[in-house]
């Protein structure tokens, strides 16, 4: 996956809601009250909505109907016929998952978008499978988030033999934009990184011990968080040395037996650079566990923006939490609608994202900017 420049990448998070999924179409999202079932706060202001940023997007012209894979019927997903299959890649008990379910869910209905679901549960072989029934049971197109990169292959594939398109949202797939899929939409991995690298910098007065939680292998977000970060490191923090590196497979259980593990093996970490906020909850626990205090004798910096790790930010448990938006309904919608209409859509639609420190944690929470 190509990375995009940082500074574009993550912006503050009370910004005015706007869809811009081409150079020819923007478009106000509207309100969306799709929130996880764990959030004591709404999340249906304009500012919590998904943003396109489109000097951080693909360029030149978009992908509609008539250019996908050779071409494909044209359809309007809203006449209340046509199936729309939503394939999610992981356990709603994620508030990631539960807050991008419901969003598709929301706007599908408030679309009268015909949807039908599956959920994978962090199975890329069922993913395949629940994909290809999809198929069976009259999905016209997919809107996929995949459990990993490389292994949709087989579904894919009959997706593309029966011309069905697939739009993908928060992961990418192997493959080509309009030809295999229609496009990603989802964030600046590679840029969230590179400022998790400079909070961790400015914390430690740039003198640190930094544990890496990964995420799970085989997918383009823990390459680029990983890579991000590295790179950011080295390109600018020669004191910060990067003791360990292991993965936490994005949960929380996983985070913090691997961190007990890593306290253990070196007693000088004094940071830990989490990809995911599910693995920075179990860091905080495995350094309680070791008698540190989190955000003092440890600190953490973790990525996705969910209400439980903000509060810890607002709290001083820790340095910064760069949201991932999860509310991929409005644009994904808007997306097809556009990819069946003239607009067509960029091959990348990368998000604007929120950034919660101590100076804005405490607000964040309150407007419910948070999921």
């Amino acid at each position: 996956m190509k990375t995009l420049p940082r500074a574009k990448a993550v912006a503050a998070a009370m910004i005015t809601a706007g869809l811009c999924l081409s150079a020819a179409a923007c478009t106000n999202s509207g309100n969306d009250s799709s929130k996880s079932p764990s959030s004591s706060a709404t999340d249906n202001s304009a500012a919590a909505q998904q943003v396109a940023t489109p000097t951080d997007s693909s360029a030149g012209p978009g992908c509609t109907f008539d250019r996908y894979a050779g071409g494909v019927p044209k359809l309007d997903i809203t006449d209340g016929k046509t199936v729309v299959g939503f394939s999610q890649s992981e356990s709603t008990s994620n508030p990631f998952r539960a807050t991008e379910t419901k969003s598709i869910e929301n706007e599908a209905k408030r679309l009268g978008v015909k949807l039908i679901e599956r959920n994978a549960n962090a199975d890329v072989n069922a993913q395949n499978s629940q994909i290809q029934d999809m198929i069976a049971q009259g999905a016209k197109v997919l809107i996929v988030a995949p459990e990993n990169s490389d292994g949709l292959g087989p579904a894919l594939a009959q997706a593309k033999a029966k011309k069905i398109p697939v739009l993908t949202i928060d992961r990418t797939v192997t493959g080509t934009a309009c030809t295999d899929f229609i496009a990603f939409i989802g964030s600046n991995f590679y840029g969230q990184a590179q400022i998790a690298a400079d909070d961790l910098n400015t914390a430690t007065g740039g003198n640190a011990h930094v544990a890496i939680l990964t995420g799970t292998p085989g997918n383009n977000v823990t390459t680029d968080r990983t890579k991000g970060f590295q790179d950011q490191v080295k390109a600018k923090y020669p004191n910060i040395k990067i003791v360990a590196s292991q993965t936490g497979n994005f949960a929380q259980t996983d985070g913090q037996k691997v961190m007990e593990q890593l306290l253990q093996a070196h007693s000088d970490i004094n940071a830990v650079y989490a990809e995911n906020d599910e693995m920075a909850l179990g860091a905080i626990q495995a350094i309680k566990s070791a008698g540190k205090t989190p955000g003092k004798d440890v600190k953490i910096v973790t990525i996705d923006g969910i209400q439980q790790m903000v509060q810890n930010v607002a709290d001083g448990l820790a340095v910064a939490d760069i949201e991932t938006n999860p509310r991929f309904g409005p644009l994904a919608f808007q997306s097809l609608q556009n990819f069946y209409g003239t607009a067509g859509v960029q091959d990348k639609v990368i998000i604007k994202d929120g950034h919660f420190t101590a100076a804005n944690a405490k607000q964040a929470l309150a407007q419910g900017l948070v999921y």
